[in-house]
């Protein structure tokens, strides 16, 4: 079992860790290649710039000679973060006890962790659940309702705190660890822990840290959300997690490279049909079709995974009907109706809205092509494009 804190580190440590993984120009490959030789940051950062240019080349010692960072800042700042909140945040070294042993496996593993919220989750088997920022509404209630059903049954749910699916999932582990007090949720984050990206979800990140979740960020403190951030962090995703489950996603998506990166540590990967018409089906169909196992329920992911289910309760069959905000540049009725023929009472429930309002504004959008009335009374979004 893992510890439920990470000792702090000495002062000294610490400043040479930060200045190592930290220095602009020194890569992860040259800063692990000095710790290996030099057996620990203190020493590696001592060693002068000959053996800094012997052992990790050229870049790495300019990197260390002439510092593109304040390091001084960075240590103080640092320093601060973790004395502020010592029983919730954290700085986890590859030495330490409390560092994912899954993350071990893969590749490149981060050579710094900073952790906010329950270290304790980096015990517990997990999952991850990632997908489009883009979703549909039938999307958003799959993944949260496959989430709650799996952090119930003790897994813990890894995702990216994104929009979309990974919002929902992290929504749904939370809810389930709530209602079963196992199981919870990570997000693995492309900033510094000292920022919420994105700002929508300040709230959730409150949550998380305040219960059943933690942080977490291969990033210093003050890092920008900046793109090249997300592929990183992607493969800790993957890396921390038995498995991978994608809900939604495009073809082009962050979500496959996750998957990919999962499939390459010989972890599972799991995906969500949808509707042929739906753009957002099309990179799980992709995966499907690549190997990865189809699943309609989350107790076929708890078999797969050799897990019971939790007792009494039921798993989601497909996506509940739940009402949600509609993206701004789509008409809701739209957003409501996904990608699936849908019976006009099963439209009624999710929008909330009454019958005639529901029937005009749907002949408007069959006038108008964006709806197809079929038989049996069900109404189908149109393809476009």
């Amino acid at each position: 079992m893992l510890p439920t804190t990470a000792p702090a580190l000495p002062a000294d440590e610490l400043r040479a860790w930060l200045r190592l993984v930290h220095s602009p120009g020194l890569g992860p490959s040259a800063a692990r290649r000095l710790l290996a030789a030099f057996g620990s940051p203190q020493h590696a950062v001592a060693a002068g710039p000959t053996a800094w240019r012997e052992v990790g080349g050229g870049a790495a010692a300019q990197a260390l000679i002439q510092p593109a960072l304040d390091h001084e800042a960075l240590f103080a700042t640092t320093l601060a973060w973790l004395e502020a909140d010592p029983d919730r945040r954290h700085l986890l070294t590859l030495g330490d006890p409390a560092y994912p042993s899954a993350l071990l496996e893969i590749a490149d593993p981060p050579l710094l962790l900073y952790a906010q919220g329950r270290l304790s989750l980096l015990a517990p088997p997990s999952l991850a659940i990632v997908g489009s920022r883009h979703a549909t509404t039938g999307g958003l209630d799959n993944a949260r309702a496959f989430a709650r059903h799996l952090s119930a049954s003790g897994l813990v749910i890894v995702s990216g705190l994104a929009l979309g699916i990974d919002g929902a999932a992290h929504d749904g582990a939370l809810a389930g660890a709530e209602a079963s007090g196992q199981g919870g949720t990570i997000a693995v984050v492309g900033t510094g822990l000292d920022r919420v990206y994105p700002k929508r979800h300040h709230a959730l990140a409150h949550r998380m840290i305040d219960g059943a979740g933690l942080i977490l960020s291969e990033f210093c403190l003050g890092a920008e959300p900046l793109a090249e951030h997300f592929p990183r962090r992607n493969r800790i995703i993957a890396g921390l997690s038995l498995g991978t489950l994608v809900v939604e996603a495009a073809v082009q998506s962050g979500s496959l490279i996750t998957a990919r990166l999962a499939a390459e540590c010989g972890r599972e990967v799991f995906a969500i049909p949808g509707s042929i018409h739906n753009p957002q089906s099309r990179g799980c169909h992709r995966l499907i079709k690549e190997g990865a196992k189809l699943v309609e329920t989350a107790d076929d992911i708890l078999q797969e995974l050799r897990m019971p289910p939790p007792i009494g309760a039921p798993a989601p069959q497909a996506a509940p009907l739940a009402r949600h905000e509609p993206a701004a540049e789509e008409d809701p009725l739209l957003t409501a109706l996904g990608h699936d023929p849908m019976t006009l009472d099963a439209l009624s429930d999710r929008t909330g809205w009454p019958a005639a309002e529901l029937q005009a504004h749907l002949l408007a959008l069959e006038l108008e092509g964006r709806v197809a009335r079929l038989p049996g009374g069900l109404f189908q979004r149109r393809a476009t494009g």
